[in-house]
């Protein structure tokens, strides 16, 4: 059977670059949450602070399983680059290389190697000096996610560049770094982070309430924070998403009288072809909306019980929907992304390089295999990351490990603490 190169290579990458996605806007949104959570452990004092601080410990190994798993669906998605789009990375790589290469050196080496820290500190350093671990932690993440934000809205937006040798030499930083595409794209992708985590969190905790847990105050608290998280966040969220439509592309919208006039100059341009996107990224566009409502009707619902602690823990029926509710930002975060995406082709650069034009000159063949192990092993991933949150968050705050105590007599409980971080 003959497999279209060009498709498996596009059908790869949405694969691996949408199954990333879910583990950086739960990465992202429980950084936050735990920072801010830590930040109010180390200010609080008596029985207030030790619930805080076990509630930081419980969502700060969810959030390190989250993060671990998804560091290798990121280096998997890394080599498709290289392997499938030699043609993109000859005439473009100057240009769209910059921010990932920045993204590697200032973000990510940085948020790794302070998050390892903040890991195997725990009650050996200052409990400010600790804290200050996660906040650049957090911050860090941020400025990966904003780098490779700015990578992808010169792909929708290409800006502060020449053509120059049959490639793009950069020639503005500021243009490509302040790309509207990229900077709403951040404010979206930000709250969505928190959306999810908040999703999360609450989701979680009601499932613990549900089951009549001893540990009603800790997942009190914990749902608490979730609902805050969804409050917050599920309206910024379509602010930054609608904003974002004044930079789409006039084919985006398929066949209106501004996408047929932008067809009528690719024609021109480039010559006879179809320059209008799949029906998908409608499909997309329209799954994104109808599953925001939904959240937002969560939100709602949270907004009304969060002032009465009592209707948080004795809402069955608002646990169970909490937890039903878990996958609906991953639903609306995957539907963007199509949208986003699809609604670009046939351009791997818009107006500039066509997909066809980007793929490598190799045999289909290592095509064809790249996408069965790549696809195999992001479904693996897949499923070992949601197999470690659902038997950590199961085991719920007695089956801590992050931050525990060393077994009595090993060497590390007889080693002195700087200070206890709590």
């Amino acid at each position: 059977m003959d497999f279209d190169p060009l498709m498996l290579a596009r059908v790869q990458f949405a694969l691996t670059a949408g199954t990333h996605f879910l583990f950086v806007a739960l990465t992202l949104g429980l950084a936050t949450l735990v920072a801010l959570m830590q930040t109010r452990a180390t200010l609080a004092r008596g029985g207030a602070a030790v619930v805080r601080a076990r509630m930081v410990r419980f969502w700060g190994q969810l959030y390190v399983v989250n993060y671990a798993v998804g560091i290798v669906t990121g280096l998997v998605m890394e080599f498709q680059f290289g392997l499938n789009w030699g043609g993109m990375s000859s005439l473009v790589g100057e240009v769209f290389g910059a921010p990932l290469a920045m993204e590697t050196i200032a973000a990510f080496f940085i948020e790794s190697t302070f998050l390892g820290l903040w890991i195997f500190g725990w009650d050996r350093l200052n409990r400010w000096v600790h804290l200050g671990l996660i906040w650049v932690v957090t911050l860090t993440a941020y400025a990966s996610a904003y780098f490779i934000l700015v990578a992808n809205g010169w792909l929708q937006r290409p800006v502060g560049h020449v053509m120059e040798g049959g490639s793009a030499r950069l020639v503005d930083v500021g243009a490509l770094l302040g790309n509207p595409t990229a900077v709403l794209a951040f404010g979206h992708v930000l709250f969505g982070g928190l959306l999810t985590a908040g999703f999360f969190m609450a989701g979680v905790s009601a499932f613990h309430l549900l089951r009549r847990t001893a540990e009603v105050e800790f997942f009190r608290r914990s749902v608490r924070v979730g609902l805050v998280a969804v409050v917050v966040s599920v309206f910024p969220v379509v602010v930054f998403g609608g904003m974002q439509f004044a930079y789409l592309q006039p084919t985006k919208g398929g066949a209106t009288e501004q996408g047929l006039a932008e067809q009528a100059r690719f024609v021109e341009r480039f010559g006879p072809g179809d320059y209008l996107p799949p029906g998908l990224a409608t499909v997309g566009e329209v799954v994104m909306m109808a599953t925001w409502g939904l959240m937002a009707l969560v939100a709602v619902a949270g907004l009304v019980k969060l002032p009465f602690g009592r209707w948080l823990v004795r809402g069955r029926v608002f646990h169970v929907v909490l937890l039903v509710a878990v996958p609906l930002p991953y639903v609306a975060m995957l539907a963007g992304w199509v949208f986003r995406e699809v609604g670009r082709q046939p351009w791997m650069v818009y107006g500039v390089l066509k997909a066809e034009d980007a793929l490598s000159k190799v045999d289909p063949g290592w095509i064809t295999a790249s996408f069965v192990v790549f696809t195999v092993l992001m479904a693996v991933l897949t499923v070992v990351n949601g197999w470690l949150l659902a038997r950590f968050a199961r085991r719920g705050p007695q089956g801590v490990q992050l931050g525990a105590a060393p077994p009595a007599g090993s060497a590390a409980e007889s080693a002195p603490a700087l200070t206890p971080t709590f």
